[in-house]
């Protein structure tokens, strides 16, 4: 099943020895109700900090209502992550962005109630978050249980978990995907084979857990008469977005997905006006970029990119070209914001420094500039200080805590996130069951 980087799609060894331990889950949720809860029991008292004292919890309550901005503010000075800043029309009282993450727990593709819990426990007043990839058409998607966003049904679905958001003051971005040739073709309707710029193949994939292998179809190569069709599903799951509520839109131009394999020349291979040099294959991205504004709104987009990246075989001869390319076309549109990713991971589990900048294509963009990557709390706060991007966004930390600003503010210990529950359909495990601070005892 492919997602985002740390899931699926890393070539390579095993890497059980890896994996993180900490919950020491078993392969499957506990069937039963009753035992799920007794098991989550379990989980909550494995993961507890230290017990806080009353005048500990005194100030963490106190810095809990000076990060949403309901007393006016601390008198000392936030650190660069906890200042507020000024997003097109919205206000945020911190730059600590929901990162997009790939749950899959929208059984048959359509959001459920359980997500209404998952995004409100993420959500402060004047906080940005971005949902799960979420797909533009019944085509665009690969993998079980990811939500969508081309039928009434799901447009409905996703209302009260944009409710529950927009309730706690929080600003909420519905990222809007494709997969392309990162698909199988047992979740295509018909069974008909996943689309893409090429008739390439993936090679094999090893899943995150080391062990299974993921085998991926010939993908169709699209015709140049087809791609507007394609343009046409973004257009319109932008528009679905908005009647859902939803404060705008993040196109997903990364991770090797359909439009990153557009834009990449080892995965390209074309010969037509979508190919070959860079202009040409850029030209879908942009044209994707252009029907979504001119939609819904300039001040309403933003899109995510991964020049760098290598996920899904999806790589570029001139990464560093590439960046400056889209950012500065971008300019011409004027996104809302371009959400970039610097990879840290070669394989599952290995975190290592990333040798590339983004610094250039954050000189280049004249939009708000959101950097991802595995930060945590003191490089996000550097990242800020030196102006090297304007928000972070944060993915397994947020995911592991759902007060995760809260936790900055105070310098908290962070709870531990569990791979081995990222993309369980549980409903509450390794979803909702993440411990508050207010849970310590």
């Amino acid at each position: 099943m492919p997602h985002a980087p740390g899931s699926t799609l890393q070539p390579g060894s095993s890497t059980t020895q890896q994996r993180r331990q900490h919950f020491q889950t078993p392969e499957t949720p506990p069937a039963s109700d009753f035992q799920r809860q007794k098991y989550i029991a379990k989980l909550r008292r494995n993961s507890r900090l230290p017990t806080l004292s009353m005048e500990e919890k005194k100030e963490r309550n106190q810095t809990l209502a000076d990060v949403q901005g309901q007393n006016g503010g601390s008198a000392e000075t936030p650190i660069p992550l906890l200042t507020s800043y000024k997003l097109g029309k919205f206000q945020l009282s911190h730059r600590v962005v929901l990162a997009p993450l790939a749950r899959q727990r929208s059984w048959n593709h359509v959001p459920q109630p359980h997500a209404v819990l998952y995004y409100s426990q993420r959500t402060t007043k004047g906080g940005l978050l971005i949902t799960e990839a979420t797909g533009v058409s019944d085509t665009a998607l690969g993998c079980p249980n990811v939500p969508g966003i081309w039928t009434k049904e799901q447009v409905e679905a996703w209302k009260p978990i944009v409710d529950a958001v927009h309730a706690k003051g929080g600003i909420f971005f519905c990222q809007i995907w494709h997969e392309g040739r990162v698909a199988n073709t047992d979740f295509w309707p018909n069974g008909l084979a996943p689309i893409s710029c090429t008739d390439k193949p993936l090679t094999p994939q090893i899943q995150s857990n080391g062990i299974n292998l993921t085998q991926f179809p010939t993908p169709q190569r699209l015709t140049t008469d087809e791609i507007p069709q394609v343009v046409n599903d973004f257009r319109l799951a932008a528009r679905n977005a908005m009647e859902a509520g939803f404060d705008g839109v993040e196109i997903h131009g990364a991770y090797g997905f359909l439009l990153d394999q557009f834009m990449k020349d080892e995965v390209n291979d074309r010969t037509d006006k979508y190919g070959g040099s860079l202009e040409n294959r850029c030209r879908f991205p942009l044209e994707v970029v252009e029907a979504v504004v001119n939609e819904i709104g300039a001040d309403k987009v933003g899109i995510r990119l991964s020049p760098y990246s290598t996920w899904a075989e999806a790589r570029d001869s001139n990464p560093k070209a590439l960046g400056i390319y889209m950012v500065e076309s971008l300019n011409k549109y004027r996104p809302l914001y371009c959400h970039m990713f610097e990879p840290k991971r070669e394989t599952v589990g290995e975190k290592c420094e990333c040798p590339h900048s983004l610094f250039p294509m954050r000189k280049a963009f004249n939009g708000t500039f959101i950097v991802a990557g595995e930060y945590g709390r003191e490089d996000g706060n550097r990242a800020v200080a030196e102006d090297r991007a304007d928000l972070i966004a944060y993915g397994r930390w947020f995911l592991a805590n759902p007060d995760l600003p809260t936790r900055f503010a105070l310098n908290a210990p962070l709870n531990k996130y569990n791979e081995e529950t990222f993309y369980t359909p549980d409903p509450v495990l390794g979803y909702t069951d993440y411990p508050f601070l207010e849970d310590t005892e």
